[in-house]
């Protein structure tokens, strides 16, 4: 019985100490979290003591050019969403030392609704402070909706071979009828409405309600026709191509009326406004939304590695 008991005080002791030493690893641990954590705080107010002292485009005091960036889609929740450009382009126009605005471009385009919103805002500004005018500057690509936006500006340069155009509409879709019937898929679909699920791509083709749409996209494509004409005026050359949907490099677009001068934003702010300080008042997302949603997600994965090392133990 005194060897069991002996034994048995010892496995108890062993087991206290390991305890102990777990106990001991994840208070260490939660230690060092808690200390990366404070270490965060710091470091924000170090950084909002910092950004305090950084200038701002409406601070800045000289005569300058600004410079909007409208890059990828123009489509809702994107960087270049009809908000935040216009949000950008109305602080440039505010700033009583901006003598022009560029209006950088390289997008594919979007969507018919969020160029228009744009266009119509740049003529709004245009309006508004006459004595500011508004250059589009392309450099990759500027089509469909981008030159949408472009038309409405005051000139618009690009590179020798900058790609412009793709004046058109689309919608595109697929069609899996035969795929199905080969598997022995049946389609089963409810509707109230004898065209509510008109573009179906399970269903099979209805010319009903393609016609209707080519009719939609017919008269959207000629809503951008006329703002693009509206825009562009007589220096667009009488081409039957010019509306198709074909696109050009930047030689071709000068011959087509496209564009008015080959260029980069450093030309025309240098030679044609006339101010060669370029200042960025491109919309960004708030530093320390940003910053907050990084040190929370750090936490959150501090947590979850903390959890999983202490299932291992």
């Amino acid at each position: 019985m005194s060897e069991q008991n002996e034994n048995w005080e010892k496995n108890t002791l062993r087991e206290i100490a390991l305890a102990g030493l777990k106990e001991q690893q994840r208070a260490r641990r939660w230690g060092i979290f808690f200390k990366l954590l404070g270490f965060g705080y710091v470091l924000i107010f170090i950084i909002m003591l910092s950004a305090s002292n950084i200038s701002e485009p409406a601070s800045i005091t000289q005569k300058h050019t600004a410079i909007v960036k409208l890059s990828g889609g123009i489509l809702p929740g994107e960087p270049a969403a009809a908000d935040n450009i216009i949000e950008g382009l109305q602080d440039a126009f505010n700033n009583k030392n901006v003598e022009g605005v560029i209006l950088e471009i390289n997008s594919p385009g979007g969507t018919p609704v969020q160029a228009a919103m744009i266009y119509d805002e740049i003529n709004r500004l245009r309006k508004l402070h006459k004595e500011t005018p508004i250059y589009t500057v392309i450099t990759d690509i500027c089509a469909s909706g981008g030159y949408y936006v472009a038309a409405a500006t005051e000139q618009i340069f690009a590179n020798k071979s900058s790609l412009v155009g793709s004046i058109g509409v689309r919608l595109s879709s697929f069609g899996f009828t035969g795929t199905m019937e080969k598997l022995g898929i049946e389609r089963r679909q409810i509707t109230a409405g004898e065209n509510k699920a008109m573009l179906d791509p399970f269903s099979p083709r209805n010319n009903k309600a393609e016609e209707h749409m080519k009719s939609l996209l017919g008269s959207t494509h000629q809503h951008f026709i006329n703002d693009v004409k509206t825009g562009r005026g007589e220096r667009l050359k009488n081409d039957p191509n010019l509306f198709s949907g074909l696109i050009w490099n930047g030689e071709q677009s000068l011959e087509l009326g496209l564009i008015d001068d080959l260029g980069s934003s450093d030309y025309v702010a240098r030679e044609v406004i006339g101010q060669k300080k370029i200042v960025d008042y491109t919309y960004q997302p708030d530093f320390f939304e940003q910053f907050a949603q990084r040190v929370s997600t750090s936490i959150v994965n501090l947590i979850r590695t903390e959890q999983f090392q202490t299932f291992l133990q």
